[in-house]
């Protein structure tokens, strides 16, 4: 069985730490291997892992090799390469029932002054943090977005706040004039084109333009995944009761982080690791 204490990790970065850079892991023992150094130590748990990584990203080295270690081998065992952590084989990205980068899409809806203004439901700036977070997330790991706004074209209300629209270049926004944003035929053909069954959904607001879409996607099969910390309604009471019409339908309810871990899945799949530990500690856990 394996057991819930401590745990021995091998981390390998590029390139030689000075003892100022190796102040900053005082749990860890350091080894030159070559031109590069490896880090050990024995980490109490799965928190005190992503700070070291948190370090790592913070000064800017590049991650070769994540390996947890069997401490205090047998005799025999001890002249052994360790062997890598057993992560079994990654599963098939389509047919996956969590999500993955290869079937999911990010509907993005009506994120714009206007409606941030008339959000109650959540503090805007923490709103505003979680749903750049998640659009982060979805870049990184290079799922399509359909990105929508409403009324721009006619004059009515402003575009996308800047900082998500500087995140969307590459998905220009689908303008339109319809409250559900289902009943725009560009909209629902931008969602069909994607390929993707599972919708990541944020929407300003909850009640209104996630839950309406939401619904009609889920009458057509769709799975849908409401990020529940990075949508806002026009009070508590509102944002809750478009959540549960939502999930009542079928709908999955998620937060941006979970989001994250889910697409990473595995801390071994290092192409991703370093831009996700950035996204998630770096920039916000452990700062606020």
């Amino acid at each position: 069985m394996r057991g819930h204490g401590p745990k021995l990790y091998l981390i390998h970065v590029k390139g030689h730490l000075g003892a100022t850079s190796l102040a900053a892991f005082p749990e860890m023992v350091s080894q030159q291997r070559g031109a590069d150094c490896v880090l050990t130590g024995l980490l109490p748990d799965h928190s005190a892992l992503f700070g070291i990584l948190a370090q790592i990203e913070a000064l800017s080295l590049e991650l070769v090799e994540i390996r947890r270690l069997v401490p205090n081998p047998e005799p025999a065992e001890r002249n052994k390469v360790p062997e890598r952590m057993a992560s079994a084989p990654v599963r098939d990205q389509l047919a996956d029932h969590l999500i993955t980068p290869k079937n999911s899409a990010l509907i993005l809806i009506d994120y714009q002054p206007s409606q941030f203004a008339t959000v109650r439901s959540m503090d805007t700036g923490l709103l505003l943090k979680n749903v750049v977070s998640t659009v982060k997330t979805a870049n990184v790991f290079k799922v399509p977005v359909v990105h929508s706004t409403v009324n721009v074209a006619s004059g009515q209300v402003g575009p996308t706040v800047p900082e998500l629209a500087e995140l969307l270049k590459n998905y220009p926004p689908i303008d339109r004039t319809t409250v559900n944003s289902w009943e725009d035929v560009d909209f629902v053909a931008a969602v069909h084109a994607t390929g993707r069954r599972k919708l990541i959904f944020c929407a300003l607001w909850t009640e209104v333009c996630m839950a309406f879409a939401a619904l009609d996607a889920l009458r057509e099969g769709y799975e849908v995944y409401p990020v529940v910390d990075a949508i806002g309604g026009t009070s508590v009471e509102a944002h809750r009761a478009g959540l549960e019409r939502v999930v009542q339908a079928g709908g999955q309810p998620i937060s941006w982080v979970s989001l994250a871990c889910e697409l990473q899945r595995d801390w071994a799949r290092l192409e991703t690791v370093p831009a996700i530990v950035e996204i998630v500690l770096t920039d916000r856990l452990t700062k606020e």
